[in-house]
């Protein structure tokens, strides 16, 4: 089979073949016709992630695809793999593949959706009306948010990098679109959703309204920075952090009833993945560069 290798910290990867991989007991073996590009892959090509894989690696923690008696799924990997024509999955990480979607669309929808989910519904108290302040929201995550806020009868304001993501994120169901630096400056919000971290994590501690949350998700135009305590009891407000792939670990039930309420959403209507590109596996390259530079909105999918 082919697959996109990456041998080095920054180096480019290498389209080969390599062998078929081995499938162990507890593992399916699905042909990849779909790989999502999630920004973790872009850090760990950086040297960036909190946790290094060994090199080399094939990349791509989801996919979508079919297995072997041509049953459509998704999928998590085992943290890699995604990026070749074949990939073996454990089982308890397949799920079915509704019939209307594309496989671009199931390779676009378990990571970004939950990461929006998930913290909408178990972590902070939103109640109808409430204000969501969603930022990088034409991306895969923000796009995931806009839709789930709505469907949980929020109001939701979407920040982008650049003007021509707006209408994007009003199409979504965004009430209100802004560029960053032209947020208004009376903005509060009941609760932020941020996958960008730096200074804008930072200024959104002071646009929550009192008993406001913000999640952090992510952290992709900086670091986060420290955050007193005496400033979040000042100002009768909460920060909650948010990482999927540790809490699939950990508490794994959770996550797939999450995933049924997400499908059951998907089947009525209420939510579709916003796929920005699809790109061949050779052009592996050029699909990284078009997350890394925050240029694309949406998911950006391989097809093997």
């Amino acid at each position: 089979m082919k697959a996109a290798v990456l041998f080095s910290v920054g180096g480019a990867f290498e389209l080969l073949d390599v062998p078929d991989p081995a499938v162990e007991s507890g593992q399916v073996l699905v042909r990849v016709c779909a790989a999502g590009i999630n920004y973790a892959d872009v850090l760990i090509r950086r040297g960036h992630y909190p946790q290094m894989p060994e090199l080399p690696i094939v990349l791509g923690s989801e996919i979508a695809g079919e297995l072997e008696d041509g049953t459509r799924v998704m999928a998590f990997t085992s943290g890699a793999g995604g990026y070749a024509e074949l990939t073996a999955v454990e089982r308890s990480r397949i799920v079915p593949l509704p019939e209307g979607p594309t496989f671009a669309e199931g390779a676009s929808f378990l990571t970004t959706f939950l990461t929006a989910y998930i913290p909408l519904t178990r972590q902070v108290r939103l109640y109808p009306g409430a204000t969501v302040l969603v930022h990088a929201a034409a991306g895969g995550v923000g796009s995931a948010a806009i839709q789930c806020a709505r469907a949980l009868g929020a109001r939701v304001v979407a920040a982008v990098g650049s003007a021509e993501k707006l209408e994007l994120c009003l199409g979504l169901g965004a009430e209100e679109a802004y560029v960053y630096d032209e947020l208004p400056e009376d903005l509060r919000a009941d609760v932020v959703l941020d996958p960008v971290g730096g200074d804008l994590f930072a200024a959104a501690i002071g646009r929550l309204r009192p008993l406001g949350a913000l999640i952090a998700i992510g952290f992709a135009a900086g670091q986060w920075p420290d955050v007193s305590p005496a400033n979040l009891v000042g100002r009768n407000v909460g920060v909650q952090g948010f990482y999927l792939g540790r809490l699939m670990r950990h508490e794994p039930e959770l996550v797939s009833e999450a995933i049924g309420e997400l499908l059951a959403l998907w089947e009525l209507g209420a939510l579709r993945p916003v796929v920005g590109r699809e790109l061949p596996l050779s052009d592996v390259e050029q699909a990284h560069e078009l997350v890394e530079s925050r240029r694309s909105v949406g998911k950006v999918v391989l097809v093997p």
